[in-house]
């Protein structure tokens, strides 16, 4: 049922976004974390790795060459990785924020919590793009 629903809901990652990616060797950072799904809010426990610029999460901690990840996040489209304690309630907790969504996530203690805060922070900033000047809103012309 689970994979039908992330089917009809294009929750799967396309290849494209891990293909050339070696996630499976040497992560600049992995645990696990807790994650609310995007969709049906529900919190589970997955696997997450970091490793160029990407943030991949799996059902298990035995990852090989073969695993398919059952999301992939391009860091260099966050804009912030922050505590989210007090808007969750729970203890541990933080987000990640695109321009478009706000994902949360839960690790198992405080010091897990600022380790991985920390590691999507310096990917965060090693993998943005500088911003062109077609990208930039002109904020002025669009108040009325």
């Amino acid at each position: 049922m689970e994979s039908l629903l992330r089917t009809i809901t294009r929750q799967d990652p396309s290849p494209e976004d891990y293909s050339d990616i070696e996630f499976w060797s040497n992560p600049e950072r992995s645990g696990w974390l807790t994650k609310q799904g995007e969709y049906i809010r529900t919190w589970r426990r997955r696997w997450f790795i970091l490793k160029q610029g990407k943030l991949l999460w799996f059902k298990d901690s035995v990852v090989t060459r073969a695993s398919v990840p059952r999301g992939v996040i391009a860091v260099g489209k966050c804009l912030t990785v922050k505590g989210a304690e007090d808007i969750l309630n729970k203890p541990f907790a933080f987000e990640l924020s695109t321009n478009q969504d706000t994902m949360y996530f839960v690790a198992d203690s405080d010091k897990e919590k600022e380790e991985w805060i920390n590691s999507i922070g310096r990917s965060i900033v090693q993998h943005s793009r500088s911003v062109t000047d077609s990208e930039v809103v002109d904020y002025d012309s669009t108040r009325r």
